[in-house]
């Protein structure tokens, strides 16, 4: 799961864009993590690459967000809730699991450890507002990583006018 859905169920802005996102987007992150606390696993990198980025725009004390509280919610969870996932590296640096393709198409490298993760596991990844996941759409699909736009595929639905 990207980070934008917390970040989106706590009503804020994604970091790549300052407008907040629209209710319907919000309503459609804040469903998902529930429904993930609920009866989902959350995957997690070994090396924590995912989990430091949370912590970047999440507050552990689970306060005042959704997603606050999501993310307090992962950190004093039981294994029942959370997975670690080792994820190689080549000697480039490079995630093993990520395809060239996706590099070489300058996809994100902050989204890279997502795209990696959902392809050894073969799950898909959950967006809410980043727009890369639809840039790289087509390279995406035929790599075999499936992505689910809780907020649709329109951006201009994302967020408030």
């Amino acid at each position: 799961m990207d980070t934008n859905v917390p970040i989106v169920a706590n009503g804020r802005p994604n970091p790549d864009d300052a407008r907040p996102p629209s209710i319907d987007c919000r309503i459609a992150a804040i469903t998902f993590l529930k429904k993930l606390l609920v009866s989902g696993v959350v995957l997690l990198d070994l090396e924590k690459q995912i989990e430091e980025e949370y912590r970047r725009h999440l507050r552990p004390s689970g306060q005042p967000g959704v997603g606050d509280r999501f993310y307090q919610v992962v950190l004093h969870s039981s294994p029942v809730l959370v997975e670690r996932i080792t994820l190689p590296r080549r000697a480039d640096g490079e995630y093993a699991d990520l395809p060239q393709a996706l590099i070489d198409n300058g996809f994100d490298p902050s989204d890279r450890k997502f795209a990696a993760l959902a392809r050894r596991e073969n799950v898909p990844v959950f967006n809410a507002t980043d727009s890369d996941w639809l840039d790289h759409a087509k390279t995406l699909t035929a790599e075999g990583i499936q992505v689910k736009h809780l907020c649709g595929h329109n951006k201009t639905d994302w967020f408030t006018p």
